[in-house]
């Protein structure tokens, strides 16, 4: 099914030897490891554009299994069943990071696999990932392994009080983070639960920004414009497109996206979260090697979706424009408690009454607290105006106002 690479996009900087040419054109099959929203998304785009996908979950009912080609139903300790999805696949990708490498590895005995488990055993590991970027130069966040409140108390002797503590590996949204005030609140820690943790300073940051970089398998790389990011309860909330960054910013993060995706010899999507700093400075918080949560706005927003984006970079398409298409752009996350306020199904007929807004639901069956169930985005003459309108459509879906 494969075709041999035509010249395409110019080659970056990389010193990768970029040895596997051949691209997947329409027609072949992408194998799409875990079946969450974010396999869902990625299914959708590479349908459209012609590939076949084969989602590898526990679930036939999972959101990414509901939308594929067909499903391969396992364990992602089963090699077994991991070689028989793999066999079925031209190029295979992966939703989420926490995956075991070595599932990732026994896939890429079968086809190429991106990105790589190489790849995987730096980003699960925030201490490795920090020490990495560090290493290359890039701006990070001053941190520390820690194993006691001692050790933070130490820490905080060079960086001061508050120090936020998270576990080295696992963790999203807030999970396994601490933010710490002193040394007593430092002792409890669940310190016995997780063999490894890193202390981070507190950074006092004017607001947080994310740039989600492509990089193909020829060696390409280009960038989604930064997004803007607010937060509620450690969970992203709303995102619009431009963001407020200076040009000077503009131009730092997407060069400092650029050389993380090339440090960890990345191919597919890279989101790296900062923090802006009240001097305009800029740190890097955390990267996640995939599709990313602020980058869903890009579906309506942009020329190209992150996800279309990222089918062309395994595939070893020319990758296409990450520019907005439109003058401003938002989502904004509808979680389970969003469900459990309406007493069911929420109204959403209120929300369409907002002009420019599209809503993408997940298929979850279950909406719990806290769940990523869906999300809305809206198009404006202004990145403000989107915003507005997708907290202007979600507050309508709390109460039926008809």
């Amino acid at each position: 099914m494969s075709q041999q690479a035509s010249e395409g996009d110019a080659p970056s900087t990389s010193n990768t030897r970029f040895e596997d040419t051949n691209i997947v054109l329409p027609g072949g099959t992408i194998g799409m490891v875990g079946g969450g929203q974010l396999g869902r998304m990625f299914a959708i785009a590479a349908m459209q554009m012609g590939y076949d996908v084969v989602v590898y979950c526990d679930s036939a009912d999972a959101p990414g299994a509901q939308v594929a080609t067909r499903c391969v139903i396992g364990d992602l300790n089963d090699h077994q069943q991991l070689t028989a999805f793999a066999e079925q696949c031209d190029v295979i990708s992966l939703e989420f990071e926490n995956i075991p490498a070595q599932a990732i590895a026994c896939c890429g005995q079968q086809a190429p696999t991106f990105p790589s488990h190489h790849v995987l055993a730096t980003a699960q590991d925030r201490l490795i990932e920090k020490q990495t970027f560090r290493d290359a130069g890039l701006a990070v966040t001053p941190f520390l392994q820690v194993s006691s409140a001692a050790d933070v108390a130490a820490f905080a002797e060079r960086h001061a009080w508050p120090v936020i503590v998270k576990t080295a590996r696992s963790g999203y949204d807030g999970k396994g983070q601490y933010r710490l005030q002193d040394a007593e609140q430092a002792a409890q820690v669940p310190w016995a639960e997780h063999d490894a943790w890193i202390a981070e300073q507190f950074i006092p940051f004017q607001r947080e920004a994310s740039v989600v970089v492509a990089r193909s398998r020829n060696g390409s790389v280009r960038c989604f414009p930064p997004f803007e990011n607010e937060h509620h309860n450690h969970i992203l909330d709303v995102s619009f497109c431009p963001s407020t960054l200076t040009q000077s910013q503009i131009a730092n993060a997407t060069e400092m996206a650029s050389k993380a995706a090339e440090v960890l010899d990345l191919v597919g999507l890279l989101c790296v979260e900062f923090f802006v700093q009240e001097d305009g400075r800029l740190l890097i918080n955390e990267v996640a090697p995939r599709p990313h949560n602020s980058g869903h706005l890009t579906i309506e927003g942009n020329h190209t979706s992150q996800f279309q984006q990222h089918v062309r970079a395994i595939c070893g398409l020319p990758l296409g424009d990450p520019n907005l298409r439109c003058s401003g752009a938002a989502m904004a996350n509808l979680l389970g408690d969003l469900w459990q306020a309406a007493g069911g199904n929420p109204p959403w007929n209120q929300a369409f009454s907002v002009p420019n807004v599209s809503l993408h639901l997940y298929g979850k069956r279950d909406a719990k607290e806290g769940r990523k169930m869906g999300h809305l985005t809206a198009t404006a003459d202004s990145p403000e105006q989107a915003a507005q309108n997708v907290r202007d459509a979600r507050q309508r879906l709390s109460c039926d106002s008809k």
